[in-house]
């Protein structure tokens, strides 16, 4: 395992906590995409779209993509639902799609302490119609892209992690 592990997936289906729990296992750092972003712009996702709007955020995420290809190694990166579409995705690292299907994300969310905080920092799931379309429109394209697809579903983060481990190792 000495390349970075990239995992994508949907917004909501634990690409975040997963990389926390499988950098622990690996005594690798744990970079989030979205935690980058609001680093180099000094506002919150939520913020960035309002102001400057998705297309400006994609820009974004490929020029974190640049830096993750040439700056970063051994690490575990959680990326945001659309960093699929980031040209050099498979330069960063091995790519792990995680998956769940839509009414399990929504149920996870929701029964998340902080749901109504989890929700509300997601722009693109203040309308579930299109929230639920837009997984749709994804889902062929993440398994495109994705070196290995694991399912998340009624799973939990450790083991969900530890599949991962098992996978790379």
């Amino acid at each position: 395992m000495s390349k970075n592990i990239v995992l994508i997936g949907f917004m909501g289906v634990g690409k975040g906590r997963t990389a926390r729990t499988l950098a622990e296992k690996t005594g690798r750092f744990a970079v989030d995409c979205d935690d980058l972003i609001e680093s180099f712009t000094n506002k919150k996702v939520k913020k960035v779209f309002a102001k400057f709007g998705e297309s400006r955020f994609r820009e974004l995420e490929r020029e974190v993509a640049l830096w993750l290809e040439k700056s970063v190694k051994n690490t575990v990166v959680s990326t945001g639902g659309g960093f699929l579409q980031v040209p050099n995705l498979s330069k960063i690292g091995t790519v792990i799609y995680l998956h769940a299907d839509f009414d399990k994300i929504l149920q996870s969310i929701t029964k998340h302490p902080n749901a109504k905080k989890k929700i509300k920092k997601r722009p693109l799931l203040q309308d579930l119609d299109k929230a639920r379309a837009l997984l749709a429109t994804r889902l062929p394209l993440y398994r495109a892209v994705a070196d290995h697809e694991i399912s998340v579903a009624g799973k939990s983060i450790e083991d969900v992690a530890d599949e991962i481990y098992q996978l790379l190792s």
